[in-house]
């Protein structure tokens, strides 16, 4: 695409109106609370006769998936695709990496199961990119300058060394929820200010082509998107590193000691355990703010053993560490060996990987080129005429 057809596309798209984040977050903070209780014992469960509401999300291939992906993402996608119908896929274009098949892997061997949920590459559905072409030429480039993460990892590196994607790529992630038409969507803390954007573009979009102004292009009116509601996982869920109770698991950590990996061996998880970062008062208990890597351990503890917290108070608060570390090492090797050994499985089964993927794919395109026909009809776009290749 030519600048001068951007430049004609950019003022066509100019906005009539700017709804500002600021109302925006207020009404999303409140949309949130409403949300927290949808989970797969959610009086939102479909009945056999109803339509399932949709739920998208997905994971970046880079680094080692670790324990705060598995609890606070993909151990809930496997309660969530029995409920919804569910699309997880590998978030490749925000982020590329050689390992974009040991992670549609390690979703497989954690439960999300294919004939119930489409599992796919992002850029393997080419509508993601073109949609976010789009949207680019909607979004006042004021949004994308007050996103947080934009604005903290720009100032650290300075502008010589930041791509213009970092800046962008809330748009694409906003692709990413727009295509699929998604009811729903799994945010942490730290994607809310992303929720927000999105429900901003879809909401702008709707405004500017939908309705009347659709219809009258040959369009059914209406509404373009739907406008998502945010999914909270579970409390408990959020992991914190095994250096420092504050401070959530994350990849990006320079130490790998700080978070255990789906894929760490039992010796190196052993290793981890035993030299994490404690404290010196006596016994063990949850939620006291001078303990943070207490409360950390209890919480992995809790979740990794399926115990309640109550039950887990009962049975280590008389505890020390020489005597707790040995009991959560032994919790989570129990827990991730089945699923180190699927993987192994899944990994060395080249053509079932590659079929789960393609035919993730073809599900997700179906959706998405519909989607994506009806942005381009609704902006005033020739229709696109199909080419048989002889």
């Amino acid at each position: 695409m030519s600048v001068s057809h951007f430049a004609v596309l950019s003022s066509c798209c100019r906005p009539r109106f700017a709804p500002s984040f600021r109302s925006r977050a207020s009404a999303l903070r409140s949309r949130i609370r409403c949300c927290t209780t949808l989970t797969s014992t959610s009086s939102e469960t479909p009945t056999p006769t109803s339509v399932k509401k949709r739920v998208v999300s997905g994971v970046q291939p880079t680094g080692s998936i670790h324990l705060g992906n598995y609890f606070g993402a993909i151990k809930n996608w496997v309660a969530l695709q029995n409920v919804y119908d569910t699309l997880f896929f590998i978030v490749d274009l925000h982020a590329l990496s050689k390992a974009t098949r040991s992670t549609a892997a390690i979703y497989l061997a954690c439960g999300v199961d294919p004939s119930k949920a489409s599992v796919f590459v992002q850029s393997h559905v080419r509508a993601h990119v073109e949609l976010m072409w789009l949207l680019s030429s909607t979004t006042p480039i004021g949004w994308l300058n007050k996103m947080i993460q934009f604005k903290e990892k720009s100032r650290k590196a300075g502008d010589e060394e930041v791509g213009v994607a970092l800046l962008t790529y809330p748009v694409l992630m906003a692709s990413d929820i727009l295509l699929y038409q998604s009811d729903f969507v799994p945010v942490g803390e730290d994607q809310k200010q992303h929720l927000e954007l999105t429900r901003d573009l879809a909401e702008r979009v709707n405004n500017l082509y939908g309705g009347r102004k659709w219809k009258k292009l040959g369009g059914r009116g209406g509404t373009i998107f739907k406008v998502p509601e945010p999914l909270i996982p579970p409390a408990g869920a959020r992991i914190m590193s095994l250096t420092d109770g504050l401070s959530k698991m994350s990849k990006s950590a320079p130490s790998d000691q700080s978070r255990i990996n789906i894929l760490d061996p039992k010796d190196l998880i052993a290793n981890k355990i035993k030299r994490c970062k404690t404290d010196s008062f006596p016994g063990l208990e949850f939620d006291n703010s001078e303990r943070p890597e207490c409360n950390n351990l209890l919480s992995i503890y809790q979740l990794i053993s399926g115990k309640t917290k109550e039950e887990v108070v009962q049975e280590c608060q008389n505890m020390n560490w020489g005597a707790f570390k040995p009991l959560l090492t032994d919790a989570l090797i129990d827990h991730l060996h089945p699923i180190q050994v699927r993987y192994e499985e899944i990994m060395s089964d080249s053509g079932y990987l590659d079929g789960v993927l393609a035919q993730g794919a073809r599900n997700a395109a179906d959706i998405a080129d519909s989607t994506l026909n009806n942005v381009y009809q609704a902006m005033g776009f020739l229709k696109r005429l199909i080419i048989d290749a002889k």
